[in-house]
Order: structure tokens, then C-alpha cells, then sequence
């Protein structure tokens, strides 16, 4: 296998997958000032240490992968859903007026 040849960084970095739990709670909760309630949940999708790579510091390579989902809640807890074939002003292919119901 040839190193780049910077930092001797092999070309592929192999790691071991390592499985994660979360100690504690795998959400937080804000208040804001109006009333309003932010549920952020973070979720690791995928960790692992490095097999055949250290750090420079010899201390060991980790390669985390995480996803997180946000939810507010207004200060009022209301919301509007259309009724299936009316058409809105926003349109229903653009994701972002899309949103899931919170778990």
C-alpha cells in the first residue's frame, strides 16, 4: 500500500465498527423566550476506530457518522394540515414544507 506523502496517511484508512449507545438521554430540549419548545435528537448512523492508522499524536483515529432531527413546537402548539387534493400556496413537492411528526 503507498502512503501519501504528507503525513504518511495510507490511501484507505480501514476502521473497525464499533457499536454506540447513548449514555443518558439521546435528546435535548430548549425553552425559548416566546414559549416556544426546540427537540433536537442526535442519533450516531455509524462509528469506528481506525485499524491501520493512529494519529500523529499516537492516540487512536475515529471516522463517526451522525444525523440529527429538529422539532419546534410553537409557543401556541398550533398547526395547519391541508386536506388531501386541495391544492395550497406552498407546493407539496418542495421538501422543505414537508415535515414529519415528532416521536
Amino acid at each position: 500500500m503507498s502512503n501519501n506523502q504528507n503525513r504518511d496517511i495510507p490511501d484507505e484508512i480501514e476502521f473497525k465498527m464499533l457499536v454506540s449507545k447513548a449514555n443518558g438521554s439521546d435528546e435535548v430540549i430548549f425553552e425559548l423566550e416566546d414559549g416556544s419548545i426546540i427537540k433536537i435528537r442526535v442519533n450516531i448512523d455509524r462509528a469506528g476506530v481506525a485499524t491501520n492508522y493512529h494519529n500523529s499524536d499516537g492516540s487512536k483515529h475515529y471516522n463517526v457518522q451522525a444525523s440529527m432531527s429538529v422539532n419546534v413546537i410553537s409557543s401556541d402548539r398550533k398547526y395547519k394540515l391541508t386536506k388531501p387534493g386541495v391544492k395550497s400556496d406552498k407546493s407539496v413537492s418542495d421538501k422543505s414544507v414537508i415535515s414529519k411528526p415528532y416521536k
